[in-house]
């Protein structure tokens, strides 16, 4: 079974910050950047960028380097990632909302590292790196007397443009590398199909390390219109809604949860600015589509919610689907649509031959998404791999996501094959379970994680955000069991206030265990 997505031609040479240099030309007064009350126009921010550009390549830092970038959300950032690209190198993102041993841990898996650009505020947390750790402003004079011009440095699609950290199974970050012409195409689908614009103002809402962050903080460049940043390490709801109302934000782009935490926040205080927006693009985890629905069909509610599939492999985002068509008695499952321009699905069986038509399969992707590989992992490089369509090979990347396409063509993505685990000896996916929890009357959301008694057996879990007063647990259980086989009902319910998120936005199951545990060790009662 294949989904295809459009074709549509890209330059020669499909570069990312040359559709940058291109918006400079075109208005090189209009403002790219907002922070802390800050401005920098279009001409302003690409003079900083070449300037760092040439201060690279006199370190013999060109193509082919890589670049770590360790900063909070500042003009600094773009400046620094901007440079990187124009020098033809690539950038990796160190997140200074990472705990110090977690960017330990990164910087040791970045082969050939040439530097890092930090802060007074954040030198520290990578000073044990064995590259130089730079600082953009105590380097401001000497980056003042290099040309204000472009280097002449010659980029192509097949270049990497940055690489993100994403989850190992070995416990280990695996590095994995974006091409220029896959981010390209990228921005180039949403620009084309969307309709953005100079007018789309942007707002970064996720965490720097996040692969989403890479388009979210380029897009608005690439299309002309003014990136707005909050002056803040950690995800700040006022902050954001507040920056949402007085900078005309236009477009976000988040994860699930986030969204689920600004449509909180707007609706507690009766507001209307997340609604009048024109876009939010989210995804990155399960939907938990009964959180929108009432805010989503509110009378005046103008913003088009469009729900995303992709992978950090694959530059983020693979397939799209605009909410509005989502009917909850026609699916069980929210779609998550059909393929960006140039980029096909294929659901594949064990031996990687296409499914039929509405037959579940493994999700993989090919086009020009599909990245260079990771950097650090030569074993896990085996997902990057090829298959047989019409007769001739064609290299895809295996996701590991399950999923088939419905009647209607879109995209349905069921879960993780490696999220499967035995519970009394049958397979299962949690996953399947939180949805099940989120239709019982009185749960609010869901969180379903597995745990392992002293027997080494496989446990699950449910915590539960309350809609209202503490549902019974006998009641859940009889719940779940009008849906689900025994073998999928948790054997222990837990109501909690919230969901904890990690710093991508997503739910952190490992946070909610961890408390559990903790809570039960400091009461003496075995959990």
């Amino acid at each position: 079974m294949i989904l295809q997505g459009k074709r549509v031609a890209l330059p020669a040479a499909p570069v990312v910050h040359k559709q940058f240099e291109a918006n400079v030309a075109a208005a090189p007064d209009a403002v790219a950047v907002f922070w802390a009350g800050q401005e920098l126009t279009y001409a302003e921010l690409d003079v900083k960028a070449n300037r760092f550009a040439h201060f690279l390549g006199e370190r013999g830092h060109g193509r082919g380097a890589k670049v770590g970038v360790c900063l909070d959300y500042s003009i600094d950032m773009l400046v620094a990632i901007l440079g990187t690209l124009k020098a033809g190198a690539a950038y990796v993102p160190f997140d200074p909302a990472y705990p110090a041993a977690r960017l330990q841990l990164l910087l040791g898996q970045v082969p050939d590292l040439a530097l890092i650009v930090a802060s007074p505020a954040t030198a520290d947390m990578v000073e044990s790196a064995d590259v130089d750790v730079i600082d953009l402003e105590q380097l401001a004079d000497g980056l003042a007397a290099l040309p204000a011009t472009a280097p002449d440095v010659a980029v192509t699609g097949d270049d990497i443009c940055y690489a993100v950290f994403t989850s190992g199974s070995t416990g280990t970050p695996k590095l994995t590398a974006v091409r220029h012409e896959g981010w390209f195409n990228l921005m180039n689908w949403l620009k084309l199909e969307y309709g953005l614009h100079s007018g789309s103002n942007h707002l970064v809402v996720s965490a720097f390390g996040f692969d989403l962050s890479q388009r979210s903080l380029m897009t608005p460049l690439f299309v002309g219109a003014t990136q707005n940043l909050m002056a803040t390490r950690n995800f700040d709801a006022m902050m954001a809604y507040r920056l949402l109302r007085e900078r005309d934000i236009r477009v976000v782009h988040c994860a699930s949860s986030t969204l689920y935490l600004l449509v909180d926040w707007e609706t507690a205080r009766g507001g209307d600015v997340l609604a009048k927006l024109d876009y939010v693009l989210f995804g990155g985890e399960a939907l938990k589509v009964q959180r929108l629905t009432d805010w989503a069909r509110r009378e005046g509610n103008t913003c088009t919610l469009l729900h995303q599939y992709g992978v950090a492999e694959c530059t983020d985002v693979a397939t799209s689907y605009d909410l509005a068509a989502y009917r909850p008695g026609e699916h069980d499952v929210p779609p998550v649509g059909r393929p960006a321009y140039n980029t096909d699905i294929h659901l594949v069986d064990e031996d990687l031959r296409g499914v039929a038509p509405g037959e579940q399969g493994e999700i993989c992707i090919s086009g020009a998404s599909v990245g260079a590989g990771y950097l650090n992992n030569g074993p896990e490089n085996a997902k990057f791999t090829t298959i047989e369509v019409d007769g001739e090979p064609l290299r895809v990347y295996r996701t590991g996501d399950r999923g088939h396409v419905n009647e209607a063509g879109e995209l349905i993505v069921l879960g993780r094959i490696d999220a499967q685990v035995k519970v009394r000896g049958m397979r299962i996916d949690p996953t399947d379970i939180e949805r099940a929890l989120a239709r019982l009357a009185g749960v609010r959301e869901a969180a379903v994680a597995i745990t392992y008694t002293d027997a080494g057996e496989a446990e699950l879990i449910a915590f539960i955000v309350p809609a209202g007063d503490e549902p019974a647990e006998d009641a859940l259980r009889a719940g779940l069991l009008e849906t689900l086989p025994r073998n999928m009902v948790p054997a222990k319910f837990v109501n909690v206030p919230l969901l904890p998120l990690s710093p991508h936005g997503k739910v952190d199951r490992v946070a909610l265990v961890d408390a559990y545990r903790k809570q039960f060790a400091d009461s003496g009662i075995a959990a």
